[in-house]
């Protein structure tokens, strides 16, 4: 497509009404560039959650609280974690106290087919350090109990 300065040649004078604009925004590499952004949200977005599966058990009376403490998770398989790092029973209160500090209390989650004795374990070693445990459970929904 050509364009001229003077309206195409005979006249001079003459004007072209007919030319389209050329200010319009091309959108395709916009929208390029959202579908990709689309497509990595979509496979990285389960990553985003908490990285280790627990199931806890689930209690009548659930006490909400808004404290930012540490989490101590044991899993299925009698792993410990705090908060996410991997860590051994021997150095748990000494890295709790080094990364939170004295004087807070720790969140307990254990997955409820674990064996007890890992729990009892970490119960009392944060127990002989003085270290204040609250224990994370689920509410029973309504469905549940009409279900028992």
């Amino acid at each position: 497509m050509a364009f001229s300065q003077n309206g195409g040649g005979g006249g001079g004078r003459r004007r072209s009404h007919g030319l389209a604009s050329l200010s319009e925004m091309n959108v395709t590499p916009f929208v390029d560039v959202v579908l990709v952004l689309l497509v990595i949200f979509m496979l990285t977005a389960h990553v985003m959650e908490f990285g280790i599966e627990v199931e806890v058990p689930k209690v009548r009376q659930v006490k909400d609280t808004a404290q930012e403490l540490p989490v101590v998770t044991i899993t299925r398989a009698g792993k410990l974690y705090l908060n996410d790092k991997e860590v051994n029973y021997n150095e748990l209160t000494g890295q709790i106290q080094k990364r939170f500090g004295t004087g807070k209390g720790v969140y307990l989650r254990a997955d409820k087919q674990t064996v007890f004795d890992p729990i009892a374990q970490v119960m009392s070693v944060l127990g002989e350090a003085r270290i204040p445990v609250n224990v994370v459970t689920q509410p029973v929904d309504a469905a549940d109990e009409k279900g028992r």
